[in-house]
């Protein structure tokens, strides 16, 4: 009988944990991703695509496809250089929780990365 009544409040919370694991990890993937693509576009003469493919590398396979990019670049030396990633959540985790009201669909993992351009 105790297992009947604890083993629903285990399994909550071992989903909770994975999916915030989960989540956590994709969340320094794409800060990472910000800020290779922000140092990328700091140097002279580097065009869009090199960019893209160092934020494709920081993602990797799973989230990259996903991934939304903005990218300010400066065209002048001392100019601000800003690049946002932008990856859904339901792309990193696989939204284990919305059975009890935490749903992932319409949030997203962010990251903003501001620079000078060399």
């Amino acid at each position: 009988m105790e297992l009947v009544l604890t083993l629903p409040i285990v399994m909550v919370l071992l989903m909770g944990i994975l999916e915030f694991t989960m989540l956590f990890f994709a969340q320094g993937s794409v800060r990472e991703a910000s800020r290779l693509g922000a140092r990328r576009a700091t140097m002279q003469g580097v065009g869009e695509e090199d960019i893209h493919q160092d934020i494709k590398h920081a993602l990797g396979r799973t989230l990259y496809p996903y991934a939304e990019v903005s990218l300010t670049d400066a065209e002048h030396s001392g100019d601000p250089v800003i690049v946002a990633v932008r990856v859904p959540m339901r792309a990193a985790s696989p939204n284990l929780l919305w059975p009890i009201g935490f749903d992932l669909n319409g949030r997203y993992l962010t990251s903003q990365s501001h620079m000078v351009k060399e």
